[in-house]
């Protein structure tokens, strides 16, 4: 690793206009290319407060060995020389797009004598129309035989086309009219080319033409009674009809626009394009991008518009973004530039664009964790995670079940805690737990941490103790066959008694809580005072994504494109949604609740039927108790008991239910116990990880 101060630039040496910066190694590899309006300010950023940057800011700054810098004279040359030489240096720190697959394109060879329709994918060429992307080929194909009938454009490859040419003998498509033949001379060039710019035209959105010339044409033959004619020209235009129900209408027919938009996290993020010409949604296409360093949405869109139009000639005459780059003017020259017309960048607030825009970020959301969960599914990826955990975290073995703990509150009202259980790299929805806080009083994280801990350990060992495993701790060969079972139906997931599944009979290889150091710190403390001294605790602090061990002043710092730093961050996240979920119910149910709620002997049914009756609990505290009793399932007795205790004028006994019963059977529900006996409220999912 290289100091950085020692290849900084001298003082007063870095000039003050704008320019574009390439960090270098110590072999001269380009590492970090960059641009700034001000270079001087820039660079000195870097060197200024090493310690005070972000950690992949801080690899980068090690990584390189030196810097240099070309200054240019507008913003908008400093973008263009920033893609040509992030294209052509591939540094490892720059933010990269990456497909996920290759997108087939509509293409119309226009630059060949008799121009050619068909599939291409890869990269594109001058002179060759595109139309897309589309998700699938087929879905090419299907409009093309569609329109073959109204534009029959050539489709068969130069060597076909040449053969066919030598034997003066069209193919099949030319028998049966979806090909005008050029190749026997059934149409002269002009004419040939005329029929592709037609189909050009079609696709791009000026739909309305050929068809009312269709219809006008199929009249006029129905009128001169050429009625086969006026067959066919009605098939051609159903054709066009079906080929453009197969594009979505969503904005207005002169609306060309590319609509993107973003879903990311802490590491990765995914982008969505919808081209949208003449209205209609003609293509889709999503990237995946590593983000290597730190990124904002902003920053991510100015990328993003920088290389995947850099070399693209179809630049829409607006764009809409979910966030405007840091130098929205200089990127709308930039674009008008390449696509030698006015280009708008706009971020849509409201209407149909704002719908749209919408829409691709669900999609978006869903590209990334499609993309994630294929990550996590793989065993050789998982694998490398556990692995990677278990080196950094200096662990005796792969922490193969991991938990993480996370604690949710509101300005300290409804504290609650999660804990979710990853097994091999994999969430184990069936583990999951989840806490209320009964000790701590208002926000304090780090106390809940070491209560949560407590609990959950108390009642481990409570499991150990009643299966009889703490006698045979450090006999790991028992004497007979007898004592091999035992000790092995210690370790068995189902209690012979109960049938039941063991809620905590099984300890974590690695306990991770949601936090810094002094969360780390209480959690250790809490194995600690009990006694449990072979789980290993970590934090993740969200701000940084640094891990921190117990005990130790620096955090171990996992490179950003890891498979560790991948699955801490999953276990992380979940961990977090699930505590949320729970802090929702519980907050929610708190907003719910009345006076009626502490009536002994009234449940939920009866609450409901005095609310509707009534209105209101003032207007019951105003009734008296014969009309109290006017409600279904309600006697006399009861009532008297319910306003007394509304009132606070006398301690309500549990008077008997209509069918003689004590009202206390009727309440249905109620807080349960911890297994403790301390009041404390834990609760377990279903298999499908869903609160109950």
């Amino acid at each position: 690793m290289a100091d950085p101060a020692t290849y900084r630039p001298a003082p007063g040496s870095i000039p003050e206009s704008p320019g574009v910066y390439r960090f270098r190694d110590e072999h001269g590899r380009v590492v970090y290319v960059g641009k700034a309006k001000n270079l001087r300010s820039r660079l000195n950023s870097y060197f200024a407060d090493f310690a005070g940057l972000h950690p992949r800011t801080q690899t980068m700054l090690q990584t390189a060995a030196r810097v240099d810098w070309t200054v240019v004279r507008t913003e908008v040359e400093a973008l263009q020389l920033e893609y040509s030489w992030i294209k052509e240096f591939d540094p490892r720190f720059n933010v990269r797009y990456r497909d996920d697959k290759s997108y087939p394109y509509l293409a119309v060879t226009l630059d060949e004598e008799f121009p050619r329709v068909m599939v291409m994918r890869g990269a594109k060429r001058k002179g060759v129309r595109y139309f897309g992307p589309y998700s699938h080929a087929w879905a090419i194909r299907e409009t093309v035989d569609q329109l073959l009938r109204v534009f029959p454009v050539r489709t068969c490859r130069p060597g076909v086309f040449k053969r066919q040419r030598q034997l003066d003998r069209p193919c099949l498509l030319g028998y049966i009219d979806k090909c005008s033949a050029p190749c026997v001379g059934r149409v002269t060039a002009d004419e040939h080319r005329r029929l592709a710019e037609d189909f050009c035209d079609f696709m791009a959105g000026d739909t309305a033409r050929f068809t009312k010339r269709l219809d006008a044409e199929m009249r006029a033959a129905a009128a001169e009674q050429e009625y086969e004619r006026a067959a066919r020209l009605r098939d051609d235009i159903r054709a066009l009809e079906r080929a453009l129900e197969k594009q979505a209408v969503v904005l207005g027919d002169r609306t060309d626009c590319d609509m993107i938009a973003f879903a990311e996290d802490e590491l990765e993020a995914a982008v969505q394009v919808f081209y949208v010409r003449g209205g209609r949604i003609r293509g889709q296409r999503g990237w995946v991008v590593d983000k290597v360093e730190a990124v904002t949405t902003a920053d991510l869109v100015e990328h993003f518009l920088t290389q995947i139009y850099g070399e693209s000639e179809a630049v829409p005459r607006e764009v809409c973004v979910p966030a405007l780059p840091p130098d929205a003017d200089a990127m709308t020259e930039l674009l008008a530039e390449r696509r030698g017309g006015p280009v708008r960048l706009r971020v849509p607030r409201r209407g149909d664009k704002k719908a749209l825009l919408d829409t691709v970020e669900r999609n978006a959301v869903e590209a990334l964790k499609q993309h994630k969960t294929r990550r996590a599914a793989d065993l050789t990826t998982r694998s490398r995670a556990l692995r990677e955990l278990q080196e950094a975290l200096e662990l005796a073995e792969a922490p193969l079940r991991i938990e993480c703990y996370d604690v949710s509150n509101l300005q300290g009202t409804n504290v609650v805690a999660s804990m979710v259980v990853f097994e091999d790299g994999l969430a184990r929805k069936s583990e999951y737990r989840r806490f209320s806080i009964k000790a701590v009083e208002g926000q304090d994280d780090v106390r809940s941490i070491h209560e949560v801990i407590t609990r959950r350990f108390r009642r481990y060992l409570a499991e150990r103790e009643k299966t009889g495993e703490l006698d045979t701790l450090g006999d790991t060969r028992p004497d007979d066959a007898e004592d091999a079972a035992g000790a092995r139906g210690a370790h068995q997931p189902i209690d012979p008694e109960t049938g039941k599944p063991r809620k905590f009979a099984y300890p974590p290889n690695l306990v991770v809580v949601d936090g810094g150091p002094p969360q780390v710190a209480a959690a250790q403390r809490a194995l600690d005072e009990l006694g449990v001294d072979d789980v290993a605790v970590c934090g993740i602090a969200k701000r940084l994504e640094e891990i921190w061990l117990p005990g130790e002043p620096d955090p171990v710092i996992l490179p950003r494109n890891s498979e560790g730093m991948f699955l801490v961050q999953r276990v992380r996240d979940e961990a977090h949604r699930f505590a949320i979920n729970y802090h929702r119910q519980r907050r929610s149910k708190a907003m719910t609740a009345s006076e009626l709620d502490g009536v002994p002997g009234l449940g939920p049914v009866r609450r409901a039927a005095l609310l509707k009756h009534f209105g209101s609990v003032k207007r019951l505290k105003e009734a008296t108790p014969e009309q109290v009793a006017e409600v279904p399932g309600i006697g006399l007795r009861s009532a008297e008991a319910i306003l007394a205790a509304l009132h606070g004028t006398a301690s309500a006994p549990r008077p008997a239910g209509p069918s003689g019963a004590s009202d206390a059977s009727a309440t249905g529900a109620g807080e349960p116990q911890g297994a403790d006996g301390a009041g404390e409220e834990l609760r377990t999912p279903s298999s499908q990880g869903e609160q109950r």
